[in-house]
């Protein structure tokens, strides 16, 4: 029993003891806690939201559960709280302003969370500018507001022009060439409209009209806008308005089929990011619309707040039922998790405003002071970057840096992804795709247009009642085949028709989408024509019409007014003049195939040829020896003789007849190329032209002849010619009949106007007139549209497809038959060879004879080498020697063999018989080759030596063996003699 009792007593100590410790622990951390607690900042922040509105309700939420997060995680580490204090703006501009002045005048917060809409925003950032507050708001997407402008407005969310892109790759992708934009008409709507313009003008596409529907418009109003919009052509429609007001537009268009096929709906996040809190009524009428929104990364901790938002928004709001959290809720928590560290890495104090000093009767507006704490408070909020719920929290230039973009498409009661849009690759179906650039449609899923189809409408219908270009056609008389009026009197009714206007509707054909015209002739009440070319074209400019066709040339005077589309025409412009037969004398018609040139280059060749020849066969053969005259003659003979192969010399070098081979080939083609020319010239008839060039028109102050009406005149002047000198003619028939006059008789010498009039003219009279001299340049026909019309390009490209393709060949066929009469034109040009056509042959000969020369000067230059080194010679004599040795003979060559073994025989047989005669000496007798006097030694040696003729230093030949050479010279002469019979 005593020992239970000491242990009992033990333990009740050791436990009174713990719970002691307990206790004092205990007091210690409340201590603590109160003290720290008494050193925390508490911060004023205001929120601005319409808090009778769901989004309102939702954004405040979010910035409620946001703080707790934030102070939850480690919050005795913080010394800064914020405390908000919240006002209704009441979905109103002036709402919004009084309760920003009440939180900024009486609660003097530090920050301002809100406004929702860009309007009231607009408004509140200059409030904040002033006071040096910043204004942070999650929903105020319009560009008219920015940082750039007011530096104390953070905008935590994106701005509208960063989805431009991404709508205008999709139209790109479809090649849709032209939309309408419906937007609400405010500060919000009217905000995205110069950036969806811009981009859509990047990729060609025109915004021929914009539907701008009221925040207040009714139902009935919105369906008198959609019906006009039903009429017209275009079937692509941008949507940017709030979902309140586009919920009314698509339950309208729905209600009169401008949900069915055919019709493209485009919706900007404005309502793709709240899909979700849409009556299912009103998705149901939205299917098959394409959409954008930011993409936000699914996760986790995403997943884990959105079930926390709901159970306490229900909560909250009981009453409210199927709401949705959406991409501003996750925003409106970013940022006020952002303000909270903002504020805390700054650690302000929360210090009392600067007053103004004012009188006792200011506003309200000059009465609120201005924050001491926020320069700095604003620069910790830009400076503040974290991973959010709706992604990496970073802002650039004073708003939230844009994400992908993610592309939907409603179907049934939501939204399917159909693909992804990012900077690095456009379109794609996948994010982080390593692919290219692209916005092929292929990169899309599949898609569910309106009208529960698959196929890709191809936006543009034949309008019923759609507004047609007036579309301005000259009037004219002549040269009817390019444009033609005619007026009915009996119908009242006008029709164009032509070559240009048969152009014009095949360009507008291939057009990928419809254009409604009608043609107006440019006439004066008489149905005459109400002014030349440039007035009509000015029309243009002025907004009478639309598009001026006809035969328009493109002048730079004229674009100063209209963008003319590329030309389908020839362009330039010539002068024409008539042909008479040349009767004159053709004595020195041989002179005439080749150009004087020619004739000087073939001549230096002949002779240079036929020198080298002679250079190559001197030292060998025989015929290009003798006399100096004799060779000089002989160098002209034979070079010039191979220009009919008449040359009788033969040619025994082998430089020479590889020389004389390309030298051939250089002959025949120059000699046939001068034959065929010459007989071209006497044989074909002669047509002459009876002005040579428009100098001579200038000199002899000819009358020259112009249409009417055209720009041609304008360029005459320019070439000085006289205003009194200028003739105008209106039909074919008129110009023929002044050209045949003459300048003299009163009509013209010449004509000049642009390259298709001339062709349609020489077509039919080819035999009496014919081009001549220069042609000055032009465009060639085009059409004219207004300055910075998005016709043009399209117009261009239909221009291209038409002349490359067959519809050009048959327009110009139906319009200008091809005529029988051959073009003159060949006739009249020269017809005289020129040295460009034969300087490569040349070029070929020369190279032969030098590589030739060079050979053969090296081979010599080599051989006589001993006299070149000789020191104790001078330059002139060593020159001498060199040019005696060049003139005599080479006895090595083989044509000089017979001969030379006969003097050898000779020279043999006369040395044995001295040496066997009493009074002969043979070592008196000096070799015909002995360089010097006969050595002593050698006139007492019994064996006598003998040098052949021949090169210096040859060997000798001794007596004794004399004869038995000369039998064998005469052997091999013997054999060679019964070869040759």
């Amino acid at each position: 029993m005593r020992k239970k009792t000491g242990k009992s007593i033990i333990f009740s100590s050791i436990s009174f003891s713990f719970f002691l410790l307990c206790l004092v622990i205990f007091f210690s951390m409340k201590m603590a806690m109160a003290q720290n607690k008494s050193s925390i900042v508490s911060i004023n922040v205001g929120v601005v939201l319409d808090m009778d509105e769901w989004f309102g309700k939702m954004g405040l939420s979010c910035i409620s559960m946001a703080l707790s997060d934030f102070y939850s995680i480690d919050g005795s580490n913080y010394k800064t709280r914020l405390v908000l204090h919240t006002r209704d703006s009441k979905k109103d501009v002036v709402g919004a302003a009084a309760a920003a002045l009440d939180l900024l005048k009486n609660v003097e917060v530090e920050a301002i969370i809100g406004p929702i809409s860009s309007m009231q925003a607009d408004f509140l950032i200059n409030l904040g500018q002033k006071s040096r507050v910043p204004i942070i708001s999650f929903s105020a997407t319009s560009p008219s507001i920015s940082s750039f402008r007011n530096q104390y407005f953070v905008r935590t969310t994106h701005n509208d022009s960063s989805q431009v892109k991404p709508i205008s790759s999709i139209i790109q992708s479809f090649g849709w060439r032209q939309i309408v934009p419906i937007y609400i008409d405010n500060q919000f709507g009217e905000g995205i409209i110069p950036f969806l313009a811009d981009a859509l003008e990047e990729i060609n596409t025109r915004i021929p009209y914009r539907s701008v529907i009221s925040e207040f418009a009714t139902l009935d109003q919105i369906k008198s806008e959609l019906l006009k919009l039903m009429n017209m052509q275009t079937r692509v429609f941008i949507v940017h308005m709030p979902i309140s007001l586009g919920s009314n537009l698509f339950a309208m268009a729905k209600e009169i089929g401008m949900m069915s096929e055919g019709f493209v709906w485009i919706v900007t996040d404005a309502m793709a990011n709240q899909l979700n809190s849409i009556d299912a009524s009103v998705i149901e009428s939205m299917e098959g619309v394409i959409g954008v929104k930011p993409y936000v990364p699914k996760s986790k901790k995403v997943e884990d707040f959105t079930q926390r938002w709901k159970m306490k928004f229900r909560e909250e709001n009981p009453r409210i039922v199927d709401v949705e959290l959406d991409v501003y809720g996750l925003w409106a928590y970013d940022s006020a998790t952002a303000l909270a560290m903002a504020v805390e890495k700054s650690r302000i104090s929360g210090a009392f405003f600067r007053k103004p000093n004012v009188s006792g009767n200011a506003t309200d507006l000059e009465a609120f002071g201005v924050s001491r704490d926020g320069p700095k408070l604003l620069q910790a909020i830009l400076n503040t970057t974290f991973k959010g719920l709706s992604g990496d929290f970073q802002l650039v230039d004073g708003q939230l840096q844009s994400p992908p973009y993610q592309i939907i498409n409603v179907i049934g009661n939501g939204a399917k992804e159909i693909g992804f849009w990012t900077r690095e690759n456009g379109i794609v179906r996948k994010l982080n795709s390593r692919r290219g650039y692209s916005v092929s449609k292929e990169n899309f899923g599949s898609i569910i247009w309106p009208g529960d189809t698959t196929s890709v409408p191809k936006g543009w219908v034949i309008p019923t009642n759609g507004k047609k270009l007036k579309i301005g056609v000259p009037v004219k008389d002549g040269f009817t085949e390019f444009v033609k009026v005619t007026r009915d009197l009996t119908t009242n009714t006008t029709k164009v028709t032509g070559y240009c206007i048969d152009v014009f509707d095949a360009v507008m054909e291939a057009l990928p989408y419809y254009v409604p015209y009608e043609y107006v002739p440019f006439a004066a009440p008489d149905g005459k024509s109400a002014g030349d070319y440039n007035e009509l074209v000015y029309q243009v400019f002025l907004g009478n019409f639309d598009v001026v066709v006809g035969d328009t040339t493109i002048v730079s005077n004229r674009s100063q007014f209209v963008d003319f589309t590329l030309p389908y025409t020839e362009s330039g412009v010539t002068m024409m003049v008539p042909i008479k037969h040349d009767n004159r004398d053709n004595t020195w018609v041989f002179l005439k195939p080749l150009t004087w040139e020619l004739w000087l280059t073939s001549f230096c060749s002949f002779v240079f040829i036929g020198f080298v020849i002679w250079l190559l066969e001197h030292r060998v053969n025989e015929d290009f020896r003798g006399p100096f005259w004799h060779q000089v003659g002989m160098i002209f003979w034979f070079s010039f003789s191979t220009m009919v192969f008449a040359q009788k010399e033969r040619i025994v070098s082998n430089l020479a007849r590889f020389v004389l081979i390309i030298w051939f080939l250089v002959v025949l083609i120059l000699t046939q190329s001068y034959t065929a020319s010459l007989t071209s010239m006497l044989t074909v008839e002669k047509l002459q032209p009876t002005v040579k060039d428009v100098k001579e028109l200038l000199k002899s102050k000819d009358y020259v002849g112009y249409q009417p009406g055209s720009f041609v005149v304008g360029l005459l002047r320019k070439m000085d010619f006289d205003e009194d000198r200028l003739k105008a003619y209106n039909t074919p028939e008129e110009c023929v009949d002044l050209l045949a006059k003459g300048s003299s008789n009163g009509g013209i010498a010449a004509v000049f106007d642009e390259i298709p009039y001339v062709k349609l003219f020489l077509a039919n009279y080819c035999l009496k007139f014919t081009t001549i001299g220069p042609t000055y340049k032009t465009d060639g026909f085009g059409f004219a549209f207004p300055i910075g019309s998005p016709l043009v390009p399209d117009v261009s490209r239909a221009v291209l497809n038409v002349t490359e393709g067959e519809k050009m060949v048959q327009i110009e066929r139906a319009w200008f038959d091809e005529s029988t009469c051959s073009d003159s034109s060949t006739s009249l040009s020269s017809n005289s060879l020129g040295l460009d056509s034969f300087w490569g042959l040349f070029v070929m000969a020369a190279i032969a004879a030098v590589l030739a020369l060079v050979i053969f000067l090296t081979k010599f230059i080599h051989e006589h080498w001993h006299i070149i080194r000789r020191s104790n010679l001078s330059l002139r004599e060593r020159t001498r020697i060199l040019a005696r040795k060049f003139d005599t003979k080479d006895y090595s060559c083989h044509t000089f063999k017979k001969s030379e073994l006969r003097d050898v025989l000779a020279d043999s047989t006369h040395d044995l018989d001295c040496s066997q005669s009493p009074h002969g000496n043979l070592s008196s007798l000096p070799s015909p080759r002995t360089t010097g006097p006969p050595s002593p030694s050698n006139s007492s040696h019994t064996e006598h030596m003998l040098h052949f003729p021949g090169e210096e230093g040859a060997p000798p030949l001794r007596v004794e063996n004399v004869a038995v050479r000369a039998q064998e010279i005469v052997v091999e002469s013997a054999v060679d003699i019964n070869a040759g019979h």
